[in-house]
């Protein structure tokens, strides 16, 4: 097993996802990121990783050992490129008392107020698993928002 921060985080980004609406822009030239384009890009080995879902046990600190695996897409097509994911990833969620701060204009998402944006999520995934979360929101438009609405700041 790879020690914490040994496991760079690898996002899957839907080829349709708005660039100029994505949350995670700005993280793509940092080195403990890989992006991968969906369904062009071939993921690498994801052993080790967590893939995040809303119907899945809380992440926990217990956790901070792993991989971290993030689908970037709307609702409805992150739905449809999870069928395409190896049947044995192991999936987390993130506890469910956490607020979005994005403004949705989605009506696929089945809890727009707990429908957290992709930055959103990954921000509290390191957070859960003590990981740092410096620089995560430096290009986030409502990252004072956010960190108010949950308590972080």
């Amino acid at each position: 097993m790879k020690g914490i921060y040994s496991y760079p985080t690898v996002i899957l980004r839907h080829a349709r996802e708005n660039l100029k609406k994505c949350s995670l822009r700005g993280l793509e030239g940092r080195g403990d990121f890989l992006f991968f384009t969906y369904p062009r890009d071939t993921l690498p080995d994801l052993s080790g990783y967590l893939l995040l879902r809303v119907d899945a046990p809380s992440l926990s600190p217990a956790d901070c050992n792993r991989g971290l695996f993030l689908l970037d897409a709307t609702w409805r097509l992150a739905e449809k490129m999870g069928k395409s994911l190896p049947p044995n990833l192991e999936v987390r969620s993130l506890p469910s008392h956490f607020r979005t701060a994005y403004p949705r204009e989605q009506t696929d998402c089945p809890d727009p107020e707990r429908g957290l944006a992709s930055i959103e999520a990954l921000f509290l995934s390191y957070y859960l698993m003590g990981r740092s979360t410096e620089g995560l929101l430096d290009n986030y438009y409502w990252r004072t928002l956010f960190l108010e609405k949950n308590c972080l700041v």
